[in-house]
């Protein structure tokens, strides 16, 4: 009996044609020519970036020098913590001029350590983090004084610059405060107008506060602030109902229209922590100069707790809006060594660690959809030089 083809014969030979076709032209490149041709936007586009290598490819071979050969920016915002950070390097400076002014004292950096190093002060968290992602080599800085919820927050940002934590800096016990008017109580806040600065660490205050009253972020009418020295000013102008913002700034505020600060971190000393955070490429190229500035910072805190008149004589030349420098001081004091051994793990203990506050703000700012995903707390924390240091100097 013969074998008749069917009709479907002929398309399924067409069909193994075009199939070999379409293989042969695929190894062979002619796919990709013409997608690049005709369907350009079609084409994945690749995006490479500093963050896709590790920081330390850069840093030279040998060890050609311990320190840079200029001088080291070191940014930071205005806290009571910051006096120890102005005693290290002489004062304070700009990024637009960052040179010291003539016949400005030099600090314990220069003095004890042979380290050239300046504070760069900033007004607000957002330029403090442009700056420590472009770097002091594209006019930016080399280390900056931040809380550890910014950085849960700003890591994303950051990726290029490779942070890493390298100690604890200070800890707000009073500096951050919520004020309010014509609010009695933190419940009454329920449709009021929150002021806040929505980069900066009062603003994870403020959720904390919100937490503690059983309030939903929903349940108040957010007004966000230029900066966090904004808050007195929107108080005193009617624009909210509470602000939140630095003690000094905004407990005046609210006294001069017959209010009241609601909360401050007082109520949450282990909130807001202030670290030193140092560019990935600086810490891999210069690891004896992240060293020398532990442990001027070290020194010259334990100068201030000793006598905090010269300290916060700076503190308040750079930062009047702080208040009495003294008293602000006293609500952010320096870090000691055994602070930051106790909040880095590495020996005594500590209500809230560093890897504990930095995993839950992180989380925080997910839930609420501020922030991408992070990366566990260990992989932003570089401390051999804060080990180093803690092991020379003993118990």
């Amino acid at each position: 009996m013969a074998v008749r083809r069917g009709p479907g014969l002929y398309p399924f030979l067409v069909l193994c044609l075009l199939g070999a076709v379409y293989l042969l032209a695929s190894r062979l490149g002619y796919l990709d020519r013409l997608q690049a041709r005709f369907f350009p936007a079609a084409k994945e586009a690749v995006r490479l970036s500093p963050g896709d290598f590790p920081a330390g490819v850069a840093a030279p071979v040998a060890d050609l020098a311990s320190v840079p050969l200029r001088p080291t920016l070191i940014g930071f915002t205005a806290r009571g913590s910051a006096a120890a950070l102005l005693l290290a390097t002489g004062g304070a400076s700009t990024l637009d001029n960052p040179v010291a002014p003539p016949g400005a004292a030099q600090g314990v950096l220069k003095t004890a350590y042979a380290m050239d190093a300046r504070a760069v002060v900033f007004a607000s968290e957002e330029e403090l983090r442009q700056a420590l992602a472009v770097g002091a080599e594209h006019g930016g800085v080399d280390m900056a004084a931040i809380s550890v919820d910014r950085l849960a927050a700003w890591l994303p940002s950051l990726r290029d610059a490779a942070p890493r934590t390298v100690m604890l800096v200070g800890r707000s016990r009073g500096q951050e405060a919520l004020a309010a008017v014509g609010v009695p109580d933190l419940s009454s806040l329920r449709g009021k107008r929150l002021g806040v600065y929505p980069s900066g660490s009062s603003y994870y205050f403020t959720l904390w506060v919100l937490s503690r009253a059983g309030l939903r972020m929903a349940d108040v009418r957010w007004v966000d602030l230029p900066s966090t020295l904004d808050a007195g000013r929107a108080l005193r102008e009617g624009r909210a109902d509470a602000v939140s913002g630095l003690w000094g700034d905004v407990e005046l505020a609210a006294r001069d229209r017959g209010g009241a600060v609601l909360a401050t971190t007082a109520d949450a000393p282990h909130l807001v922590a202030t670290v030193l955070v140092a560019r990935g490429d600086y810490a891999a190229r210069y690891p004896d100069a992240v060293r020398r500035v532990i442990r001027g910072l070290l020194d010259a805190g334990g100068s201030v707790q000793k006598d905090p008149g010269p300290g916060a004589r700076l503190l308040g030349e750079v930062a009047p809006y702080l208040g009495d420098p003294t008293e602000a001081i006293r609500s952010a004091p320096p870090a000691t060594l055994a602070d930051n051994r106790a909040f880095f793990g590495l020996s005594g203990e500590a209500p809230v660690t560093y890897d504990e506050l930095f995993q839950s703000a992180s989380a925080l700012y997910q839930k609420i959809r501020r922030t991408a995903v992070a990366p566990p707390a260990e992989d932003t924390r570089d401390l051999g030089a804060l080990k180093y240091v803690s092991e020379a100097r003993g118990p």
